[in-house]
């Protein structure tokens, strides 16, 4: 059984990628407080717990009711995903921001980013979906369904601290190093985003 845990942890820390997805967390919250990024990340990491575990349990056949499949969820989610990173790499979430500060002068607005992207689809993606369900499918058993499971929260809980701990961290390199990983980051999430597309074009034409 531990074997099957260990599969299942390691499967879904490459698929959710809670070292990768932090950083990128903490450029998209920038300016935002402390008590703000963490109540984005608490939100984020629950609403993808919801979003996981109801998949895990009935999402084959919530997309076949609806006549979706796991390739188009995925190169939509990479398209979200697609402008996301260009708002990244260009820094318009910047103008945007200061647009709002000259509109509310006393309470700048902060982008709230809990839903969407982190929770939907940086964590409960369609590479993070399609994979648990996959677990699922090859479960025999309560017990080994009990065990990935298991291995699901114990990769939100790990996903959770990252969030969390990442902002101190960064904000300790300043604001010109905290510029030039937003727009590297951005640029592998562009990467990221086209991959997703490429795998779910792949997988329907096959």
């Amino acid at each position: 059984m531990m074997e099957l845990f260990l599969a299942a942890f390691i499967t879904l820390f490459v698929v959710i990628d809670p070292p990768g997805t932090a950083p990128i967390f903490s450029s998209l919250t920038q300016g935002a407080s402390g008590a703000q990024r963490r109540s984005m990340a608490i939100r984020a990491v629950v609403i993808a717990a919801i979003i996981l575990f109801g998949f895990a349990l009935a999402g084959e056949a919530f997309l076949h009711t609806l006549g979706i499949s796991l390739e188009a969820f995925r190169i939509a989610g990479g398209i979200m995903l697609f402008f996301i990173a260009m708002d990244m790499v260009f820094e318009t979430r910047t103008k945007r921001r200061e647009d709002r500060a000259q509109k509310v002068m006393e309470t700048p607005e902060i982008e709230d980013v809990a839903v969407f992207p982190m929770a939907m689809p940086m964590i409960a993606g369609p590479g993070s979906i399609a994979t648990i369900m996959l677990l699922m499918a090859r479960a025999g058993g309560p017990q080994e369904t009990a065990i990935v499971m298991a291995a699901l929260i114990a990769n939100l809980l790990l996903m959770l601290a990252g969030l969390l701990a990442v902002g101190p961290i960064m904000r300790l390199f300043g604001t010109q190093v905290e510029a030039v990983t937003t727009r590297l980051l951005g640029v592998i999430l562009a990467a990221l985003a086209v991959q997703f597309v490429l795998d779910g074009l792949s997988e329907s034409i096959l």
